[in-house]
């Protein structure tokens, strides 16, 4: 099998070169975790967790005032879907109560009906 001229790259750097940019990447790491004139290094640890717990404040304030906002947005929805059904209720009843009134109307007219029919009857029966 033929390695690539990559493969073959990177055995052909001597042992030494490789202790020299592990040094200098060591280095490069030591000057980002500690600025000038301080002597303590801290632990990568400490200084992700002082970022997170600054982040999460904010991120739990923001999530309380978005849960506070869609209580609110609920609490309307749900007050407005109240006022709509107690609305609906008041207009049924209306038409319940004209279904009424115009039944008692249909069986009026039925009975005024009847007695017109028996009338016009008996005029029929007494001029035969």
């Amino acid at each position: 099998m033929k390695r690539s001229s990559q493969d073959s790259g990177s055995c052909s750097i001597p042992e030494d070169r490789k202790l020299y940019v592990v040094d200098s990447i060591n280095d490069l790491n030591k000057l980002n975790l500690c600025p000038a004139g301080s002597q303590q290094l801290f632990p990568l640890e400490e200084k992700l967790q002082d970022v997170s717990t600054d982040s999460g404040n904010g991120s739990h304030s923001l999530f309380l005032v978005g849960l506070i906002i869609v209580l609110i947005i609920s609490l309307a929805l749900v007050s407005f879907v109240i006022f709509l059904i107690v609305q609906t209720e008041n207009k049924m009843e209306d038409v319940s109560r004209r279904l009424a009134a115009e039944g008692k109307d249909i069986d009026d007219l039925k009975k005024i009906n009847s007695i017109i029919v028996k009338r016009l009857n008996q005029l029929d029966s007494e001029q035969s």
